[in-house]
């Protein structure tokens, strides 16, 4: 479950777990009841925690041999068109 933040107009800012289903279902004070607006905040990550090893070091710059490409052989069927053998005008 998510972690909200909500603003109540007398009472302040606070925070409340939900469920993603329970977002559009209004949501009340715990001091005084009253409606309070949901607050858009950023998201709590920290990607400097050390949980992340470092693997790698200061990236490589990568080059493409080249090669020569010669041109593509041109085949033809012999026998017709091995593809379209059940519609062989030989059947009808």
């Amino acid at each position: 479950m998510p972690l909200y933040d909500y603003r109540c107009n007398e009472c302040g800012d606070f925070e409340k777990w939900l469920q993603i289903s329970d977002l559009d279902s209004p949501v009340y004070c715990s001091d005084c009841d009253q409606v309070a607006n949901r607050l858009i905040s950023a998201p709590n990550i920290s990607l400097n925690s050390g949980r992340f090893p470092k693997k790698y070091g200061t990236p490589e710059l990568v080059t493409r041999k080249k090669r020569s490409v010669s041109p593509p052989r041109l085949q033809e069927a012999k026998a017709g068109r091995p593809w379209m053998v059940s519609h062989s005008p030989a059947r009808y």
